[in-house]
């Protein structure tokens, strides 16, 4: 896919300037389609546009429906394109639908079907009952032309222009005459305690054209509509001229008739490329400004740790090791400090077992996210390439079991563990089954509801299949090579009898080290925190990986500086209990994580319903489990350097 690159994107093509351009190549199945008038089509050129529909969402409830469960008109002979693994997973469902057009053939007013609702009819009123449903949530088509989303762009504060990727059902004016949603578009909207049903669009679709490029026909560069409510006198000639609005009672108290129709008209644009298409729509959500303010304020909070680190490193610790090696033995006995727990700052922690296992699991989601990451901005899983983010990142956690045998086995053996079977059956099973069982659960409550989000039976046995035919066994061999290496040697030899640790003030306490710790890696993560929960539950689309790139270093620096200065302050009050302590403190971020999604949950969503609350905490744990294991790895791995480092340089007799 030819996109162009936008703000944070921009800078990783600078970062990885070797690709002498981060945008000049056509993705696979991404290849432009040309479109030629009726008479002068062929196999390299069509004249039928298909509009595709997908499911509907609402940013008022989790629970996204197929088309089909809402009474709208139906293709005769609906097909299903084939869909990715991240596709089903999010609960897209594209089809068919009765909208088709020749390309630069302008339709007017053409009805697609016409849909009667009788008062005498249960099976209607049940039906009308779900549209009425769909209309008070403020449930969203979502049409697809061409591979790309038809936008309705309306006039926001300030002059701008927003297009929003899908439309709605219709609206509600409320009982005491106040107009919801899309109702304050129109003054006609008036009507107490009535529903207005948006039953005919107008598309418009502007195209290049390839004449003087060289190459055959015209390329689709975008496509709008603007959906308008309108009553039809006559259902057998509409006329869409009129601006009765199509009214739907709150009580079927007589027959309604709803006719739905559509227009198209063609624009001829050759100043938009077919690279560029998508443009107009991510140029409309006016997020770069505020990208920026968070990357300078990460960066403050970067160097003022990098600054505190350093000084520690060079100063402080430099004098030490400088003083400590000159000294006599029994000079240094009366000193206090971080030297005078070497016998023990490398005896095995308590429950070795589980935080060997946690970091076996980290270290997968974090070789995970940064293979993710970085495809993403090299423009490999961009919003065109549907479900390609979900489906790249299931399958390098599938592929990546053996770095968290490895990584599990080898530390286990460092602390002393024995029970090498259950290590790597931990390692394969617990992380992941906690998620599965979470998912499986979600799942189970979206069947219930009858969503379009719940993945079907064969899609679970698929991902189960993947995860112990393909994930587990690579675990098995990850520990098999873990267990075959030498444990990791320590610098310093451990002392038999445990040193007593003296009384700790209250900052050099475990808990209130841990709370600090995860302050300011979230302080780094959060306003981009706020743009990726858009994404997920108010259906906006994410393009920026470029800014997401960026904040995922500052946050690995950010969660590593964090706890190398806890972990040397700790040492320095004699607690050498750091093992758990360093995985905990930028752990603890996730903690903040789980804070800031209820704030978002009470403060931003509008979500109704006890099934849609349960679901939005039932994903968030999800969230929450692996960003816990994801930054606890950091910061395990960065004070465990970090410790071998200083005491490595200790002369010890």
């Amino acid at each position: 896919m030819e996109m162009r690159i936008h703000g944070g994107l921009a800078l990783v093509c600078l970062l990885f300037s070797q690709f002498s351009s981060c945008s000049a190549f056509y993705l696979p199945g991404l290849a432009p389609v040309s479109f030629c008038e009726k008479d002068n089509g062929g196999e390299d050129c069509q004249t039928l546009i298909q509009l595709f529909v997908n499911r509907l969402d609402s940013v008022e409830s989790v629970l996204p429906y197929e088309y089909d469960v809402f009474d709208f008109c139906k293709d005769v002979k609906e097909k299903r394109p084939s869909e990715n693994l991240g596709q089903v997973l999010f609960g897209e469902r594209i089809e068919s639908s009765p909208y088709k057009f020749n390309f630069n053939e302008e339709v007017k007013c053409k009805a697609v079907c016409t849909k009667k609702y009788s008062k005498a009819s249960q099976e209607d009123a049940t039906k009308l009952d779900f549209l009425k449903m769909g209309m008070q949530l403020n449930y969203q088509h979502h049409w697809i032309i061409d591979n790309m989303p038809v936008t309705w762009c309306y006039d926001v504060e300030d002059g701008q222009k927003y297009c929003n990727p899908g439309f709605p059902i219709g609206c509600l004016v409320t009982a005491d005459g106040k107009p919801k949603d899309a109702c304050v578009i129109n003054s006609d909207f008036h009507k107490k305690n009535t529903f207005y049903v948006f039953n005919h669009v107008d598309i418009k679709l502007t195209y290049h054209s390839g004449e003087a490029e060289g190459w055959r026909g015209a390329r689709l560069v975008t496509a709008t509509l603007e959906p308008k409510s309108i009553k039809q006198a006559d259902e057998a000639s509409p006329s869409c001229e009129g601006t009765t609005p199509m009214e739907v009672p709150m009580e079927l108290s007589e027959d309604v008739s709803v006719v739905y129709t559509y227009s198209v008209s063609f624009e001829e644009n050759n100043s938009i490329k077919w690279a560029s298409r998508w443009d107009y729509i991510l140029v409309s959500m006016p997020h770069t400004n505020i990208q920026w303010f968070s990357i300078m304020n990460s960066l403050v909070i970067v160097l003022f740790l990098s600054g505190m680190v350093a000084m520690i490193m060079l100063r402080t610790l430099h004098k030490d090791i400088a003083r400590y090696n000159q000294v006599d033995q029994e000079d240094a006995q009366e000193e206090s400090g971080w030297k005078q727990v070497h016998g023990d700052v490398f005896r095995p922690p308590r429950k070795g077992m589980l935080l060997s296992v946690f970091l076996g699991q980290g270290t997968q989601i974090f070789i995970m996210t940064f293979i993710t990451l970085f495809l993403a901005c090299l423009g490999f899983l961009s919003p065109a390439n549907r479900g390609a983010l979900m489906t790249c990142s299931v399958v390098l956690w599938v592929l990546l079991g053996t770095p968290a045998g490895y990584v599990s086995a080898r530390l286990y053996k460092t602390f002393g563990g024995e029970k090498w079977k259950t290590n790597v059956l931990l390692t394969a099973l617990l992380c992941p089954g906690i998620v599965f069982a979470d998912f499986f659960l979600m799942n189970l409550i979206l069947w219930w509801e009858g969503s379009s989000a719940a993945i079907p039976f064969g899609t679970l046995v698929a991902i189960l299949a993947l995860w112990f035919g393909i994930s587990v066994p690579l675990t098995f061999v990850g520990a098999y090579f873990g267990f075959k290496k030498t444990a990791i040697e320590q610098p310093v030899r451990t002392n038999q009898i445990p040193r007593q640790i003296p009384e700790q003030s209250f900052f050099t306490k475990p808990i209130p080290g841990i709370v600090m710790g995860g302050i300011l890696p979230f302080g780094c993560i959060f306003i981009q925190l706020f743009f990726i929960l858009n994404s997920i539950w108010s259906h906006q689309m994410y393009y920026m990986f470029g800014f997401l790139f960026l904040v995922f270093i500052i946050l690995l620096i950010t969660c590593s500086e964090a706890t190398i200065l806890l972990c040397y302050f700790h040492l320095c009050a004699e607690d050498y209990h750091w093992w758990w302590r360093s995985f905990l403190t930028s752990g603890f971020t996730a903690v903040y994580l789980f804070i800031y999604a209820v704030h978002y949950f009470f403060s931003k969503l509008q979500i109704v319903g006890a099934a849609s609350t349960f679901l939005y905490f039932g994903y968030t744990m999800i969230m929450v489990l692996i960003f816990f294991l994801f930054t606890g790895t950091i910061g395990f791995f960065a004070c465990f350097w970090f410790v071998n480092k200083i005491y490595s340089v200790v002369k010890v007799d």
